[in-house]
């Protein structure tokens, strides 16, 4: 039988297209963006910018889990509607973390191109997915009432995306501190 062989190459091709067309990450908006807040706050540490995208994302994190959330309190809403409402916000939601552990990601130095970053959003996909499932999945709040569910649902899933980028925030500055005590000592050591 014939071998189908994938190159890395062919991979990096398919998992970049996935990310742009099927997701909406956009690699040149995050740059841009980037540069934008940088030039309007030009004294900030990157840690402090990095803290303003993550305040960002709080109001844009409301109306992911209104789209999730509000068809199930609205009785005359089918479940088609329901569900078209769940996945249109979790898919919102989950480019928006996305965006966001870029943003961090680039405010740090790190590249977008790198093949890291393809493993760190899997993990924001998986984490958002389970917040925005938290209100079917975890049996003390599938049993609220609607309403309390969509509360119950929402703060998590705000919790969720402001955890990701603060667990971003640690991650890519510990990295920075590493990278940058590593070339001090090589710096020393040939000097």
């Amino acid at each position: 039988m014939g071998r189908l062989i994938v190159s890395n190459e062919d991979f990096d091709l398919a998992t970049e297209k996935f990310f742009y067309y099927c997701m909406g990450l956009r690699k040149a908006d995050i740059r841009t963006q980037v540069a934008i807040m940088r030039s309007r706050y030009p004294d900030d540490t990157p840690e402090r910018l990095a803290r303003r995208f993550i305040a960002a994302q709080t109001p844009l994190s409301m109306v992911s889990s209104a789209l999730i959330h509000i068809p199930a309190v609205i009785p005359v809403a089918g479940p088609a509607f329901r569900f078209l409402g769940a996945a249109s916000g979790t898919t919102l939601m989950m480019v928006l973390n996305m965006t966001l552990v870029m943003q961090i990601a680039l405010i740090f130095g790190r590249d977008l191109d790198d093949n890291a970053r393809i493993k760190e959003l899997f993990a924001v996909i998986a984490a958002t997915g389970l917040a925005s499932g938290s209100t079917t999945l975890v049996p003390q709040l599938s049993t609220l009432r609607p309403t309390l569910k969509a509360i119950a649902g929402g703060a998590t899933i705000m919790t969720t995306s402001r955890l990701i980028g603060e667990i971003a925030l640690k991650f890519y500055g510990r990295k920075q501190i590493a990278s940058s005590a590593q070339t001090s000592h090589a710096n020393a050591a040939s000097g």
